[in-house]
């Protein structure tokens, strides 16, 4: 059984799935969905085309769904789509798409998003992602499974972020990031493979190893770039982990790619 507070304002056009928790000074619009076990602690905005998956929880002072921090956008009824068993801290925002970039905002499941942390309109998160205080992604970006990015980092609009990436904090983010990659810095170069996260999920010891030679082959040897990914595609064709790094490299982006700075080795 649902639990609504007396002092929230929840509109009667609101879909509220069963045993949703409303805390007091909370408002939910009319073209939103409530998942079940969704809990909004207290003073969360919940608004426009806006569907939280079940068993997410959002504390006080969220805003969710509210309109998309662009000039462009026109009053569209663009949606913001967020997974199941997020856990939504203080002070986040999340921005529904535009007409400019599909319409729609997409979080996938199981992510924590901490205090401050700003989720632009027409982004996409993957599933098990986790970004830390006051995190920042502009609009447009694209950011994998199980990436974590630090506290304060931003992301330029348009990079993509690969999955199982690890972003620094305090980085600023204006190119993409290729899979398992890990990148810092004011202006953030890739310093280097996320082996840490590697290990964490379960990566093995053959797989890390053919990751780390690949890495080096990429970005430290000679000749052009697609010169490196033929020759790294033709000697690591049984790594899915490389072959996942190439086929992010050889998606057509606007941002270009991090790189190593040129004291980085591998």
């Amino acid at each position: 059984m649902s639990q609504i507070h007396p002092g929230a304002v929840v509109d009667p056009a609101a879909r509220l799935g069963k045993d949703v928790v409303i805390g007091p000074f909370c408002v939910v619009g009319p073209a939103v969905t409530l998942g079940d076990g969704v809990t909004l602690q207290s003073h969360v905005v919940v608004d426009g085309h806006t569907e939280i998956g079940a068993g997410t929880r959002i504390f006080p002072f969220a805003a969710i769904g509210t309109q998309p921090q662009d000039l462009k956008y026109h009053g569209e009824k663009s949606r913001l789509i967020v997974g199941r068993n997020n856990v939504i801290r203080e002070y986040v925002t999340m921005n529904p798409g535009t007409e400019g970039g599909g319409m729609e905002t997409r979080v996938g499941d199981n992510g924590l998003f901490m205090i401050g942390v700003h989720i632009a309109h027409d982004c996409v998160v993957g599933n098990n992602a986790i970004l830390a205080n006051n995190a920042t992604l502009a609009g447009h970006v694209k950011v994998g499974d199980h990436v974590v990015i630090g506290g304060l980092a931003a992301v330029h609009q348009f990079v993509r972020i690969g999955a199982h990436a690890m972003i620094g904090g305090l980085s600023g983010v204006e190119h993409d990031v290729i899979p398992f990659g890990s990148v810092m810095g004011e202006r953030a170069s890739l310093a280097g493979l996320n082996i840490i996260g590697m290990k964490r999920r379960g990566f093995d010891r053959d797989t890390i190893h053919g990751l780390r030679a690949a890495f080096r082959e990429l970005f430290t040897e000679t000749g052009t770039i697609a010169e490196r990914v033929a020759a790294v595609t033709a000697r690591h064709a049984g790594n899915a982990a490389v072959s996942e790094i190439i086929a992010f490299m050889r998606v057509e982006s606007q941002r270009g790619l991090t790189t190593p700075k040129a004291e980085n080795g591998a």
